[in-house]
């Protein structure tokens, strides 16, 4: 009862008030749509977050020994804050339902008629009684560990000693916990593809598929996401269906990563299967980096090999086994050395072939794989003997050579979708532009970025805590609420909550790319030999009939 007592008589209204006013301004849009149960969970954290900025605030000012309201004053100015704030509140509340269904109707998503107030006030409150209380818990340890100090200490050096005695047992324990968490995840994913190994399917009947008794790739130790990609995809008969013409099949090379101990091994046993496979005797080679789990996506691998007739191979190979997330926080190096790999060791291989002989050369990557690849596509491999050109679909915010660009965009073009130079070199895709408008004609190297405007995996700031981000000082793209605005600390909780809600967005919008956006930009990148603007149109109504990841045979 002592300690409840203390909880309550400890309550600061003046900061419980910032906590609302942080949780009113949490209910207005973001890039993504929330349902009520996020929404709650997103205001009960900036609710904490506002009462503990109210509780530093009011040890600073206690510390300054600057003067405080008492009695009476102190009373009119907490219900003057309290009817200001619920007011507040109370405006956002009920316009979060228009602000939410205007965003959704931008989204091609069914408006919703109920706004679920019960649902956002409950979770709310609950999120940020844990909170409040963890936050008690802590401070009762703190004062536990600085009365052992006052001991044998002056009272200044114990308050010093007892924040860094708790920091530190804090430190020890989320670290641990953090790391128990991954380790027991990518133990799980591990034993996922181990047992995928030990029941692997039957290998490839024919002897030009990588991973077949001909391939030099050991089929049960390629993975999942390695033996669908090599297998899924339109054959030759598919794609003559499509053309007209008579056509190849498309050549797919992928090294799972238990086919090699290291990312040198790895790539060089993906460079002699191309060999074997005459990949090289091809018009295009696409080498691409994949998903943190392996994945291929097929809605922009299946279009480009319709467009060049089969006469294309594709090779990639597999860092990890995580997801993109935590494939980032814990093998973001593995990546980057593996995409590194791969692509000097066909880069090297290629330079030596006849010019007029040798396929065309692309990197490509989606997501994570578009941060590796970019990063494998250093400024040494495009000035000597440079690569055709690189397509990259949702890059991540912190990939710096897409951050590099982003910033090189000319004065008065926009931040999601910017111009860069004459757009002769580089040039930008969305869900409402298709990278074919321009000052100049493409050069021989052409870059090509895809990138949503609603995508938080690429439009994420960090300082967004502080500072609105550069596209907040743009107008509001088309699938970008316009009650969007920029409220400091909330704003960057509610971009953060968008990049966990990305992935489960519409396709074409959030970090849902699929295959109608990727058709125009592979052909302004590769430049189908006589393909026209109907055959675009065409290849799009042919991924729409009932292929909503790809567009294969299958």
């Amino acid at each position: 009862m002592r300690w409840i007592r203390s909880l309550v008589t400890g309550f600061s209204v003046p900061c419980i008030m910032l906590g609302l006013f942080f949780f009113a301004a949490s209910l207005t849009p973001s890039l993504i749509p929330r349902g009520p149960m996020v929404q709650g969970v997103l205001g009960g954290i900036v609710i904490a977050l506002g009462y503990l900025l109210g509780k530093i605030i009011d040890l600073i000012w206690q510390a300054a020994d600057l003067p405080r309201l008492h009695g009476r004053l102190a009373l009119i100015f907490n219900i003057l804050l309290a009817a200001a704030v619920l007011a507040l509140a109370a405006w956002t509340v009920t316009s979060n339902l228009k602000w939410q269904n205007a965003l959704r109707i931008k989204m091609d998503l069914e408006p919703v008629e109920t706004q679920h107030l019960a649902t956002i006030l409950l979770s709310a409150a609950l999120t940020f009684a844990v909170a409040f209380i963890v936050g008690a818990i802590i401070a009762t340890l703190f004062r536990w560990i600085r009365s052992r100090f006052y001991r044998f200490m002056p009272p200044r050096r114990a308050n010093v000693l007892g924040v860094v005695a708790v920091v530190l047992i804090l430190f020890v324990i989320t670290r641990d916990g953090i790391l128990d968490q991954a380790v027991t995840a990518l133990d799980e994913s591990y034993e996922t593809a181990q047992q995928l190994f030990d029941a692997a399917p039957p290998l490839p009947t024919k002897p030009s598929q990588a991973g077949s008794s001909a391939s030099l790739i050991d089929w049960a130790a390629m993975g999942q996401p390695g033996r669908n990609f090599v297998t899924s995809g339109p054959n030759a008969d598919a794609i003559s269906a499509f053309t007209g013409k008579t056509a190849m099949d498309p050549i797919r090379v992928y090294v799972g990563r238990a086919n090699g101990e290291t990312p040198q091994e790895r790539a060089e046993l993906a460079l002699a299967e191309l060999k074997r496979l005459k990949a090289f005797e091809r018009d295009v080679l696409i080498v691409t980096s994949p998903t943190g789990t392996g994945w291929m996506d097929p809605g922009s691998h299946d279009p480009v090999e319709y467009m060049h007739n089969g006469n294309i191979a594709t090779v990639s190979v597999q860092y990890s086994y995580l997801q993109s997330p935590l494939a980032l926080v814990l093998e973001t190096r593995t990546g980057l050395d593996q995409a590194t790999a791969l692509l000097e060791v066909v880069h090297r291989y290629w330079q030596t072939l006849p010019q007029d002989s040798r396929p065309r050369l692309y990197a490509h990557g989606l997501s994570l794989g578009a941060w590796s690849s970019m990063y494998a596509t250093n400024l040494f491999r495009l000035v000597d003997d440079p690569i055709d050109g690189a397509f990259w679909a949702g890059p991540p915010f912190p990939s710096e050579l897409w951050q590099y660009v982003q910033s090189a965009r000319q004065p008065g073009s926009s931040w999601m979708l910017p111009t860069i130079d004459d757009g002769s070199l580089v040039r930008y895709a969305s869900h409402f532009a298709d990278a074919t408008q321009a000052e100049a004609e493409w050069r021989r190297m052409r870059i090509v970025f895809l990138q949503y405007s609603s995508d938080p995996i690429v439009f994420y700031d960090p300082f967004s805590l502080w500072r609105a981000p550069p596209w907040m000082n743009d107008p509001p793209a088309e699938d970008v609420s316009e009650h969007l605005t920029f409220i400091p600390i909330v704003t960057q909780f509610q971009l953060a909550l968008d990049m966990a809600l990305s992935f489960g967005a519409p396709p074409g919008h959030g970090h849902a790319y699929f295959a109608q956006d990727y058709i125009v930009p592979w052909v302004e990148v590769t430049a189908p030999e006589n393909w026209t603007a109907d055959d675009t149109e065409r290849l799009k109504a042919h991924c729409d009939l009932g292929f909503q990841f790809g567009c294969s045979n299958e």
